[in-house]
């Protein structure tokens, strides 16, 4: 089994910190005018989100019908590492370990955004790491 428990806890930490980039200060406007839907299909847990990083920036979690531009399928405990500043995006598409369709110039541009906010997730995370550890 791996971090996240199910589909819900999931949602929200990762999902959590992409609903709340899209305010953050440093990021938020230059996620807006990216103007790139990405959905994420992660495993263990199964779930789906879907990013529309434009004006009308949205976070929707499961099936869409918004059509992506790029879409990513990882593990939960992949997405858990990058958000945490453990795991570089590059080489883990460049290894496999991470999957993608359509333009992966597209992901790499969106990745140096997602640096400011990893004090962020760290924070959400905080609690559930004290859990998992005591």
């Amino acid at each position: 089994m791996g971090f996240f428990t199910d589909q819900a806890e999931l949602d929200k930490y990762i999902g959590g910190v992409f609903r709340d980039a899209g305010q953050h200060p440093e990021s938020g406007p230059k996620l807006r005018g990216a103007n790139i839907v990405m959905r994420v299909i992660y495993t263990d847990p199964d779930c789906e989100m879907t990013m529309a990083f434009r004006d009308d920036y949205q976070v929707i979690p499961g099936p869409t019908d918004v059509k992506p531009d790029v879409t990513l399928l990882m593990r939960g405990d992949t997405a858990d590492q990058f958000w945490r500043g453990d795991y570089n995006l590059a080489i883990g598409l460049a290894k496999g370990q991470v999957k993608a369709k359509g333009p992966v110039n597209k992901i790499l541009k969106l990745v140096p955004l997602t640096k400011p906010l990893f004090p962020m997730y760290r924070t959400k995370i905080a609690e559930k790491d004290a859990a998992t550890n005591a």
